[in-house]
């Protein structure tokens, strides 16, 4: 082989290297994105939101099936949060009051109450050390999102520049161990997550979440009373995690 052929060689593998590691690096303007959003969720005292999500979930014969769900979420800083879901699975609603988390499937008629702690932050931390259900939302709820978005990141590259239902926004994609996740950021002055995707790159065929985020309400006021649980009748009791398998809430939603 002709050396000027070897150095052709050399030199389309040393610049393919170089693309592969430019790809991989973390683009200090995603994170800056990132953040703006970020504090926009972190310095609101309350919020609220509709969503519509897909969701794929594996059955027995390790096959994923595709589920859609709505949903609305509610809280309140520093320790109150309500959400309930509907859609192809069950309707599913929980509940917390900032001592007590509880999970009721009403289909079902089944639920469970556990103490908890204090703070969205640990609560939320807590669900998912316990339990192993990770809610792909959840971070955007912490009182950091940044932080808990950025923790053991990989990569972090801007897409660019597109729209969610007509509204103008930009897209980011991160990078991080058991997971690939996509965001995408309303370029307004509102900030505000319209999209997320997250691949679960630790999971058997990489199951995938799209959600849509709609009806942000930055002001939203209920009593204290609105995020407790008030058990209906003929209802059982039963695990914790039991209650998000009956209605199908497992560890991908």
């Amino acid at each position: 082989m002709k050396a000027s052929h070897i150095l052709s060689i050399a030199a389309l593998l040393f610049t393919s290297s170089l693309h592969a590691a430019k790809n991989s690096t973390v683009d200090p303007n995603a994170l800056s994105l990132l953040k703006r959003m970020s504090s926009v969720l972190g310095n609101a005292k309350s919020f609220s939101f509709q969503s519509n999500s897909i969701h794929e979930v594996p059955i027995l014969s390790g096959q994923l099936i595709t589920l859609f769900s709505v949903g609305e979420v509610v809280l309140k800083r520093p320790d109150k949060l309500c959400a309930r879901l509907g859609g192809d699975a069950p309707p599913f609603d929980f509940y917390y009051d900032g001592g007590n988390v509880s999970a009721f499937a009403p289909q079902k008629k089944v639920f469970s109450t556990l103490k908890a702690p204090t703070t969205i932050d640990e609560m939320l931390s807590g669900l998912q050390h316990e339990t192993g259900i990770r809610f792909p939302s959840s971070p955007l709820l912490f009182s950091d999102p940044y932080s808990v978005l950025t923790r053991r990141l990989l990569s972090a590259v801007v897409v660019g520049p597109t729209k969610v239902n007509g509204i103008e926004c930009d897209h980011l994609a991160f990078r991080a161990p058991g997971v690939n996740w996509e965001i995408w950021i309303d370029s307004g002055p509102n900030a505000l997550p319209l999209r997320l995707a997250v691949t679960f790159t630790d999971k058997p065929n990489f199951p995938r979440t799209v959600i849509e985020f709609s009806r942000w309400n930055l002001h939203r006021h209920l009593s204290n009373s609105s995020f407790v649980f008030h058990k209906p009748g003929g209802v059982e009791e039963i695990s914790f995690a039991g209650v998000l398998h009956s209605a199908d809430r497992g560890a991908t939603k």
